[in-house]
């Protein structure tokens, strides 16, 4: 039997030799897809604008080298002693009376900074009124001393036992008779040493050979400022800069980490199996300021804060770093001291009519002190602190009171005393190694030669901790 050409599928298409579209050179039988591409946007859209929160650090500090793994200064201590917690067991109108200092650590260790002819103010912490008296004899041992009242009517209200907090006392001066011998005993600076250690913070990006083999270009503009086109390293930039933020949110949060814990069996390496380090929040929490319950929203709560830092540093100029609703309750509290402020009709920018934009913002406010006012992105960023739970025992940062300028210390690596930002991030480097912001690449693809590995890895170090000097002047606010 003869072969024979069968007849479907037939002969379907006629092409015209013109761009017409007739019945005839229609096509019904095709994935629309292999003709018509989609139109393409080769700028990336950026949608959730800067999304890096680092900047805080470069703000209000520095950076210094460091080549050791603990860092040590020294703080000054209070130039004057007070002791609060002070018992008697002297009658009422005793012309004489003995005292026990009870404040913590010091009895038994002689630490005591009163001494024979000084003259101190004795005051009853009842408030049942005070006394001045004269330092007659000092006991070490027992952290007592004994006094002579300058008046008449003696002690003011009895004592209920030396091991009590009956009174408070400090010294304002002393008095000698004519021809006696000089003060006896001397008083040694009281330094407060303070430490801390670097902690070594790592991040990776790895893409296969064969990805690199094929190009797809994509513009973009960074977070750091550039613009251009980018194609597989656009994900070893953001891994940049991701760690990049790493290093400054690492020096906030870092905890020491305690005996015991699991930290310490999981990473404990160096200075007697330690990990981790103090980051600016730990240090505050421990020995700065803490303001919980909410955030200050009136001036008498912020003059409770003005009379804490009277009784630390008295630092003039302060930055508040804050989240947006305790921003929003500071331009409020302000708004509200303008006669007009009900109204909305007078303050931010003053004299404005219908053509300018009314500024419901301030930018900072003078009351006693200088406090500058800032939105720290970190507190707003939803994939960090910004939408934490609220209410006591979240944790929950609100802001931080960071005072401007610098302090001065005795570094221990230096010998000598040096000027120092309050917040400061030192990195470990020497002549040979350099650790601040190390990157180097490994594999065998994309020109690195160094392994049998079909890929290309960007490796990326740092060692570093952050110094709080001073964190007595800082206020955290929290919930």
């Amino acid at each position: 039997m003869a072969g024979s050409v069968l007849a479907t599928p037939g002969f379907q298409l006629q092409p015209s030799a013109e761009q017409v579209p007739l019945a005839t050179n229609y096509i019904t039988d095709f994935d629309f897809l292999n003709q018509y591409l989609p139109d393409t946007y080769e700028k990336e859209f950026e949608r959730y604008g800067n999304r890096t929160i680092s900047s805080f650090l470069r703000m209000v500090g520095a950076e210094m080298p460091s080549n050791s793994d603990l860092i040590k200064w020294a703080e000054q201590g209070r130039l004057h002693t007070k002791y609060t917690d002070v018992g008697t067991a002297a009658i009422l109108a005793a012309d004489t009376a003995t005292f026990q200092v009870n404040d913590a650590l010091v009895p038994g260790t002689g630490d005591i900074a009163i001494r024979v002819g000084q003259t101190v103010v004795v005051s009853q912490n009842g408030g049942t009124g005070q006394n001045k008296a004269v330092v007659t004899a000092v006991d070490l041992v027992n952290a007592q001393f004994d006094v002579a009242f300058y008046e008449a009517g003696g002690l003011v209200t009895a004592g209920t036992g030396l091991g009590n907090a009956d009174v408070t006392v400090f010294i304002y001066g002393s008095e000698f008779q004519k021809g006696t011998n000089g003060m006896q005993g001397s008083l040694e600076a009281d330094d407060e040493i303070f430490d801390n250690k670097p902690i070594i913070l790592k991040d990776r990006y790895s893409v296969n050979g064969s990805d690199m083999a094929q190009i797809g270009w994509i513009e973009v503009t960074t977070e750091n400022g550039a613009s251009g086109y980018l194609w597989y390293l656009k994900s070893e930039h953001e891994t940049r800069l991701r760690f990049d933020d790493y290093l400054e949110t690492a020096m906030i949060e870092a905890v020491p980490a305690e005996v015991g814990s699991g930290a310490i069996a999981a990473i404990g390496t160096g200075l007697a199996g330690s990990a981790g380090s103090e980051g600016i929040f730990h240090a505050v929490e421990q020995r700065g300021n803490i303001w919980g319950g909410g955030n200050p929203t009136t001036l008498p709560e912020w003059d409770t804060i003005i009379s804490r830092l009277d009784n630390q540093g008295a630092i003039e100029e302060n930055v508040v770093f804050l989240d947006r609703n305790f921003g929003f309750d500071v331009d409020d509290m302000l708004a509200a001291q303008n006669s007009y402020g009900a109204g909305g009709t007078s303050y931010g920018l003053f004299d404005n009519d219908e053509e300018m934009a009314l500024n419901l913002g301030f930018s900072g406010f003078r009351r006693g002190y200088d406090f500058y006012k800032t939105d720290w992105k970190y507190l707003n960023d939803p994939t960090m602190r910004g939408g934490l739970p609220t209410g006591a025992g979240s944790g929950r940062v609100n802001g931080l009171l960071v005072p401007a300028g610098s302090t001065t210390v005795y570094d221990q690596i230096l010998g000598k005393n040096a000027k120092r930002p309050f917040l400061h991030v030192r990195y470990r480097a020497s002549q040979t190694e350099d650790r601040r912001y190390k990157t180097w690449i490994t594999g065998s693809a994309g020109g690195a030669a160094t392994s049998d590995l079909d890929a290309m890895e960007v490796h990326f170090l740092s060692e570093r901790c952050v110094c709080t000097m001073g964190a007595n002047n800082f206020f955290l606010f929290q919930e």
